[in-house]
């Protein structure tokens, strides 16, 4: 079986060091989402989270040996699948990141964790219980 993905986008973020996570980042920056698929971004509001998937474009080849890393923070070795190490069998990541504004096709976030340049995959929302969610909620 093959996959291909075709990035919506691209992240635009002025830093020379990019913090490791979205949880610990205060980094602001812009996602840049192809014009094609404006269309798609009409729900997205100033003030929310969104889910951003993208492509560790940079991350080093796998090798089975990238199966156990040892993050820099804990020192510990660990299962790939249990940390967020760009080194992974399929390079996407995800962040999660607060949407400050929106412009056309440009989306401005705040929590950044990944470089300038990174293709995104695909936005989702953030949905911290059924009820917050919109489709649920036009079903009801």
């Amino acid at each position: 079986m093959q996959i291909i993905m075709k990035p919506i986008g691209v992240v635009h973020v002025k830093a020379e060091k990019i913090p490791r996570h979205w949880t610990v980042s205060k980094l602001k920056g812009e996602l840049e989402i192809d014009k094609k698929y404006v269309k798609g971004m009409q729900d997205i509001k100033k003030g929310q989270k969104i889910i951003v998937i993208f492509h560790f474009n940079k991350s080093t080849d796998f090798s089975p040996d990238f199966l156990t890393q040892t993050p820099p923070v804990n020192k510990r070795e660990h299962g790939v699948f249990s940390i967020c190490s760009p080194m992974r069998p399929n390079p996407i990541g995800m962040s999660v990141l607060d949407v400050l504004d929106i412009q056309d096709n440009i989306i401005s976030v705040k929590g950044i964790d990944m470089l300038d340049k990174t293709p995104i995959l695909d936005l989702k929302p953030f949905i911290q219980d059924k009820h917050s969610c919109p489709s649920y909620r036009q079903n009801k």
